[in-house]
């Protein structure tokens, strides 16, 4: 039962996520009674980082024409050197693309958004998220083979050194459906999907000039910013920053919605939080059936209260 492991990278440098599904394979190997082989693309990364999460074995697929993200061609690349029964992809936009079509090429089932290690290996069932993350269901995988996604932020990094073994692939796949026109970055921002906290804000902010109270608290707790739907339609925030059903679903250890009602869609990408408080002037405001801690008041008293008080505290 070979372990297989898609480590994610941007521009050749692992993300978070990437560490994380290193984490989950080698506790489904260890499982097992196997090892982990970690696949990555164009990489310029050292693979040590891999082997600090339990990847025994790297494989760096080196392909010009993968320079540029095409999930088919990122597919058909990892099917050429992944023989294992069990690949384990990150739950991030790239990865999540790239899984499916795997799937169908290899003819494995497929479980996305799993959020714990395999509660029995045979067959294989998990425990993932359903209903837009309203619900859990435990997925049963029978057939030669399994491809699984993990949520982030759900299984959490665990460092697992091991001594591991390089190999670089030089391939050459086909990359004719995708033509990259320009590619555009963010840059000295958080990962909103890889973020612990988020600091979250919607139509009670008022408008786009008072979103310097959002920004520093969320650079004193070390936080990256997001907001609702309706804010990021009128351009008052990117829509990069939009959370939510249409948006990006995130799962941090504590999401701060400030001037947030709680519709049932933003809810969809935000209920997977561990910790949510919510801070709004409205006690019959939805979003406070969800809250873990809530806060009825005018935020633009209570942020830059709640802003000073924590520099003090962190001195």
């Amino acid at each position: 039962m070979a372990v297989f492991v898609y480590a994610e990278n941007i521009n050749g440098v692992y993300k978070k996520a990437a560490f994380e599904a290193v984490s989950y394979a080698k506790a489904v190997a260890d499982q097992a009674g196997e090892t982990v082989t970690a696949i990555s693309v164009n990489p310029t990364d050292s693979s040590d980082l891999l082997y600090k999460y339990g990847a025994s074995n790297v494989i760096n697929i080196k392909d010009e024409g993968l320079k540029s993200f095409s999930a088919k061609a990122y597919a058909q690349a990892v099917s050429e050197v992944a023989n294992g029964n069990i690949i384990v992809f990150p739950h991030t936009t790239d990865a999540s693309s790239v899984a499916p079509m795997l799937a169908v090429m290899k003819n494995y089932s497929l479980i996305t958004n799993v959020l714990a290690a395999p509660e029995s290996l045979s067959p294989i069932q998990i425990k993932r998220k359903a209903f837009s993350g309203k619900g859990f269901m435990h997925a049963k995988a029978e057939g030669t083979g399994v491809i699984i996604t993990v949520s982030q932020n759900a299984f959490g990094v665990k460092e697992n050194t091991v001594s591991g073994s390089e190999e670089v692939k030089n391939l050459s796949v086909a990359n004719e459906d995708t033509k990259v026109i320009s590619h555009e970055q963010s840059s000295g921002k958080l990962d909103l999907k890889e973020a612990e906290i988020v600091v979250s804000a919607g139509r009670g902010m008022k408008g786009p000039e008072n979103w310097g109270m959002i920004e520093e608290l969320a650079n004193v707790l070390g936080a990256a910013t997001a907001c609702s739907k309706p804010v990021s339609d009128i351009g008052w925030r990117p829509h990069t920053e939009h959370v939510g059903q249409t948006g990006k679903a995130i799962s941090p250890n504590l999401y701060i919605a400030v001037g947030i009602s709680g519709a049932i869609q933003h809810l969809a990408g935000v209920n997977s939080s561990k910790t949510i408080v919510v801070i709004n002037s409205d006690a019959e405001a939805p979003f406070f059936k969800s809250a873990d801690y809530g806060v009825v008041g005018d935020a633009f008293q209570i942020i830059p209260a709640l802003t000073e008080k924590i520099k003090a505290i962190r001195g």
